[in-house]
This record gives structure tokens, sequence and C-alpha cells, in this order.
């Protein structure tokens, strides 16, 4: 009885120490405490890198350096982070995390996990224990995920503790999500030069600096984003450019190539590659250069199939995202023998990667965009089975193309979507236009037509648009339970604190001032979109000054054009919709302008109460932009008034409006000037080439001129 009464007594005593220890909080950092990492040497570099940034910012917090070591040798002592990775780091995940065997064989779940004064951080593969890192970075510590952009940093305190720590996160919504980092004007030349592209175009003639796209990496994988296509038109041959995609891989992310280039080859590399081994130029086509172009995607799946975690990309593109057959006049031109071509051409391509991947089933993607989504819903391709079908947006972020309702769904391919938070040429660029109310119905509609297998997202020069980012990366990890409206509530208390109502209002004016064309439906004035039309109907004017005979003679021809739809009409009609007249277009603008009027004034009553911090940010992401917006407004509305001014035989009137119009432009200028106060975004806008607004001025002042 006695001995009973000793073991009772011991099990007691056991249970109450571990019970004990379990509610002891877990201190990250105090004045007499700092935490230790244990990472094993199993690791990969991925996970490294994320507890670099872990030591990092803690750092910032609270100025104390946290130690990292390979193992527990039993002399660490004070608090321990174990971080371990399932089939990487077993043993260490077995003696401090009892629910690590759930995590096995799971897509991107982890779980973090306090237990007394130890926090273990276990993932079911390399990438979730580096999300698992991150979420507890921006969940517990509050540094901001995207802060490289938005210059916001965390609050320093002396302490970091929690009584508890926990988080467990599920298999991600879209398996592959992420970034195309594409009419990167701004960042090509935000840094000095990574080095020289040989690219016979106006943009892109430099790389993006390899420690800024460091930054667009750490940017992606804090966000918890797995896939990244990490610039327009790389030559992975080119070891500037390959320093980009070497940047990404070091971080676990799955990299894909732009769908103008598949299996990495652009016609750009393909003219490259001819003239540097034959100096010929043959045409860049898989009609009537078959065999040329076979050898080019053979030659550079070799040098992708170096890199882990590559995403194929097949079809068939022309020169400069436009279709192969305007490059060569020869390719049959009705719509069957066109998608023949193309079909065969995935099916060369599917040869090739089988060759030079190992790997027992890669990931490979075929976008339907522009063309490829016409064709494709006429049912002229034929696409590879286990091949990821992506459909394409065809208005930026508005809504989806025809083919992607009208596609049956096979359990032979799967399934994913191409979106556009930028989209050069109709917009937005330089100033946000898509709510993340609106992108948020946009995916909802992925999620009922079961297309969630991939989702990249066209993302630019990333600035401009980090609320529709973050507001992305929550929804497709989890959109089961994404509410746009939680989490503008949320993310406005984050940049804002106390006045997140107020500033969660003024951003819905903001994106409520964009007018929808009345039939189809999508936004008309963003700002590509804007530009467009003010450059549009300067050349119109200008030869109806210049030129009034052949003015009329074209005017009179565009309405005899035939209505007959190609490629470009069908499929991206919606990126570039159309007023029945410019009476419509006028009135489409003031009306947009006087709502991004109202939008501005009760944005800078909102700036009156911020602090300094929360002041910079509400500037640069919210007000410049809508002053952006605000002076595209104007220098539109102004053209149209000259050009009707003219048409009533009032050249006065006409060049008083033109006048009017080139100062607008300062308007323009003067809220790009706010993105660039600090020495830090100096440099910002030295790449502007795509928006180019000093080469919209020159147009509007050659056209003044012709009055003068």
């Amino acid at each position: 009885m006695r001995y009973s009464a000793i073991i009772f007594f011991l099990i007691s005593a056991y249970t109450s120490f571990a019970q004990s220890k379990a509610k002891q909080p877990f201190t990250l950092v105090s004045e007499q405490n700092q935490a230790t990492i244990i990472l094993p040497e199993t690791e990969p570099e991925c996970v490294r890198l994320a507890v670099n940034d872990l030591v990092h910012d803690v750092a910032q917090i609270n100025g104390k350096k946290l130690r990292v070591v390979s193992k527990d040798d039993g002399k660490v002592s004070g608090s321990k982070i174990h971080v371990g990775t399932v089939g990487l780091s077993d043993s260490q995940i077995k003696k401090y995390n009892s629910n690590a065997a759930s995590l096995k064989g799971k897509w991107e779940v982890y779980e973090v996990k306090s237990n007394g004064g130890s926090l273990a951080i276990n993932g079911s593969d390399e990438r979730a224990t580096m999300f698992g890192i991150y979420h507890f970075i921006e969940e517990y510590l509050k540094v901001d995920p995207l802060y490289f952009w938005s210059d916001k940093l965390p609050e320093k305190k002396s302490a970091l503790q929690w009584e508890r720590v926990q988080i467990s996160q599920k298999s991600p919504s879209f398996q592959y999500r992420g970034w195309f980092i594409n009419d990167e004007d701004l960042l090509t030349e935000f840094y000095e030069s990574g080095g020289k592209r040989n690219i016979d175009y106006p943009y892109y003639g430099q790389v993006v600096n390899p420690a800024l796209m460091s930054k667009v990496v750490e940017s992606l994988v804090r966000q918890r984003l797995n896939l990244i296509i990490p610039a327009s038109f790389i030559d992975i041959r080119n070891p500037a450019e390959a320093a980009l995609v070497k940047e990404a891989a070091k971080r676990g992310v799955f990299i894909s190539m732009h769908h103008v280039e598949p299996m990495g080859v652009s016609a750009f590399t393909f003219f490259n590659y001819w003239k540097e081994k034959t100096n010929e130029k043959p045409l860049f086509s898989f009609y009537s250069s078959r065999e040329k172009l076979t050898e080019v995607w053979q030659v550079y799946a070799k040098e992708w199939a170096k890199y882990p975690n590559v995403i194929w990309q097949i079809g068939l593109r022309g020169i400069a995202d436009r279709p192969m057959w305007m490059a060569d006049p020869g390719v049959p031109q009705s719509d069957a023998d066109r998608g023949k071509l193309i079909s065969d051409a995935m099916a060369t391509q599917m040869e090739i990667i089988k060759e030079v991947d190992k790997r027992p089933n890669p990931p490979i993607t075929t976008t339907l965009w522009a063309e490829g989504s016409t064709l494709n819903q006429a049912g002229h391709l034929k696409i590879p089975e286990k091949v990821t079908i992506v459909f394409s947006d065809n208005s930026p972020g508005w809504k989806w193309q025809n083919d992607f309702y009208q596609t049956p769904r096979t359990n032979n391919n799967t399934y994913g979507v191409y979106y556009h938070h930028q989209l050069w040429g109709a917009g937005p660029h330089i100033a946000q236009g898509i709510s993340p109310q609106h992108t948020y119905q946009v995916f909802q509609e992925v999620q009922k037509m079961k297309s969630n297998a991939y989702a990249i997202m066209n993302v630019s020069n990333i600035r401009e648009f980090q609320l529709g980012l973050a507001s992305s990366a929550h929804m497709l990890y989890n959109l089961e339970s994404y509410d746009p409206q939680v989490f503008m509530k949320e993310w406005t208390g984050v940049q804002y604190g106390q006045h997140a109502a107020a500033a969660k209002k003024a951003y819905d004016l903001y994106f409520e001032s964009f007018v929808v064309h009345d039939k189809q439906r999508v936004a008309m004035l963003l700002d590509g979109q804007t530009r467009n039309f003010a450059l549009n109907y300067l050349k119109k004017l200008s030869q109806q000054i210049s030129d009034p005979e052949a003015y009329q003679a074209a005017e009179l021809k565009a309405k005899q054009a035939s209505t007959e739809s190609d490629w470009g009409k069908t499929s991206l009609s919606d990126a570039h919709p159309q007023p029945r007249d410019e009476n419509e277009l006028l009135e489409k603008v003031q009306k947009q302008q006087q709502a991004h009027q109202n939008a501005l004034t009760e944005s800078l009553n909102v700036l009156a109460k911020l602090e300094t911090l929360q002041k910079t940010f509400f500037e640069t992401n919210l007000i410049s932009q809508t002053r952006i917006m605000l002076g595209l407004e104007e220098w539109l509305k102004q053209v149209l008034l000259a050009k009707k001014a003219m048409h009533e035989g009032q050249p006065d009137q006409c060049k008083n409006h033109l006048q009017l119009a080139v100062k607008s432009i300062d308007g323009i200028n003067e809220g790009k000037a706010m993105n660039v106060k600090s020495d830090k975004w100096a440099n910002w806008y030295r790449g502007d080439k795509k928006m180019n607004i000093n080469a919209c001025k020159d147009a509007t002042e050659k056209v003044y001129k012709l009055l003068k």
C-alpha cells in the first residue's frame, strides 16, 4: 500500500510538473533570456534563409540576435525554437512535436506550436516549414511581408513573449500560386543594372539587379506564395538573366516561364541563338523553321532542367506576345490549321521535356491567352494529358474569358488561371484599379469551376499593388474562409490603427470611382486605357488640324470597315472596351474624374489624422495614385474638348484646351513625385518607359504647336 502511495505521488508530481511546464509562456526574447534556434544541418537553403529572416526581424524589433545551432546537445539553455521538415529532420520533430505524423505526405501543411519554453515549427515539406516561419513572423512579430515596398518597420519591443503560440495550416486552396514579374519597367531601372539583355524591343534593355530580385522573391515567400516567373523574356543562357532564376531557386519556390516563351524560348532568344551559331536569321516559325525552332527548344530545355522545381510552359506564340503567324505569312490561314500547328508544337515540346526532366510527373502548363483562348474555345487545340490548362482574364482583373466557362473539365488535365493585377497597355500600371472585393468575386468563379491547381498573378513592379497582392495571397492560401470585408478591416487596422475605418472608406471610394462599360461591364478608364484614349484622339486631332481632307477620309473608312472579329478583337476586347462615340467617352471620363476628386477629398481628411509613418504609406499607396488618375482624366477630358472645338470650327478654343491638356500632365507628375520623396525611392520612375508620361506631354505639346 505504501509503494502504491509513493507511485501515485510520483505520477501526480510528474503530471503536475508537465502541466506547469506546458502552461509556461514562450519567451522569444526578454531582458534576461533569448531563444536559441535549433536548425538541423539536413534543412535546405530556403528554410535557412527563412531562419535568417527571423533572426534579422527579431534584431530589428529588440536589438538582440538569436543564436542558431544545428542540434540540441543538452548544453542549450533557455527557450528553444525547433525547426524541422518531415523527411529531412524526423528525429528532431519526433522529439518535440507529438503531432508530426499528421504532416507526413501533405502538401505545404505546417504547424507552429509552443510547449512551455519551447516552440516547434514543422512542415510537411521544405516550403511548408519555410511558410511556418514566415507565418509566425507575420502573426506574432507583426512584420509586414511587403515591408520592403511599404517601408513599414515593426514596432520596437523590449520583450517578445506569448502565453501560447498556435498556428495550424492545412494545404492551400491553390496548389501553385504566385507572381509573374511582367512589364517590369520600373523594377528594371530602379537599381543599377544587373547586366545587359540582347533584345530587339523598346523595353527591358537591361536586367533587373539581382539584389532587387532577392527582395522580390523574399516578399513572395513572406506572403507564403510558392511560384514565380521572375521576368519577361528571360534568356537563361545569359548569366545576368540566369542570376534572377537563381535568386528564386534558392528560396525553394517553383519557377516558370512567360506564355510568350514556351520552353524558355522567346522570338528574341531564337534569333540570338541562330545569330551566334550561324549568323543567320531564320523565320521564327514552327511552320517554316520547325527543325531550327525545335533545336533551340532542346538546348534551352536542358538549361532550365538544371534548376529544381521548374514548371514547364508549353504552347506557341510569336514575336512580342503576338500570334506566330503574324511573323510568318506562310502559316495556313484557317483556324483549324492554326490550332493543329499549336497542337503539334505542344506534342513536340512534351517529348523534349520527357528527355530532360527526370521527375516522374513534372508540372507542365499551357496558358490560353489571346488566340490560344479563341482557338481552344472553338475546339481546335489538342492539349496533352496531365498538362495544367491555364485560363486568362481578358480584361485586367475583371472577368474570365468565355473559354474559362465553356471548356469542359476532365480528369485528364488539371486547370488554373492567369490573373492581372496589372496589364500593360490597358492598365492598371502605375495606379491600382481592382479592389480586393472584385478579385474575390473573380476567384470565387475559379473555385466553382474547379480550376484551382494553379494561379499566376501578373504583378509588374509590385509597389503600386500592395493592397491587391496582400489580399490575393490570403485568398489563394485559404479561399474558403476568406472574406474581403474582414480582410480590408484587418489590413487597414494594421496600416492605419485607430483610423482604419476612415481609411477603408477612402479606399472603397477610390475603387468605386472607376466607371464600367455599359455593355461589357468592365473597367474602361484605368490608367493605361485613359492614356491610350488620349493618345489616339491626339493623333486624330493632329490629322484634323494638319490635313482635314485626309482626316475626313480616314474617319469614313473607319466607319465602313468590316466588323468581323479577329483573334485580338475577340479575345482582348474587354481589355480595351470602346465607347459609342466621343460624347459618351467625355461623359464617362468626367463622371470618373468627379468621383476620384471626391475620393481625394475624403483621403485628404484621413491624411490629416494619421501619424507620420501612416501618412507616408497612405500618400504613396492611395493619394499619389488618386492624383495620377485625376491628372490622366483631366488630360483626356481636355484632349476630347479640344477635338470637339476643332470639329465645331473653333481653333482658338481648341488651342486653349490643348494648353490645359499639357498643364494637366503636371498633375500626373505631382502624383508621381509623392512616391519619390525618400532617398530609397528617388529612382523609382527612372525606368518609366511604358506609361512614359514625359512622352505623353511631348505628344500633346506637338499637337498644340500645330495651332501656333
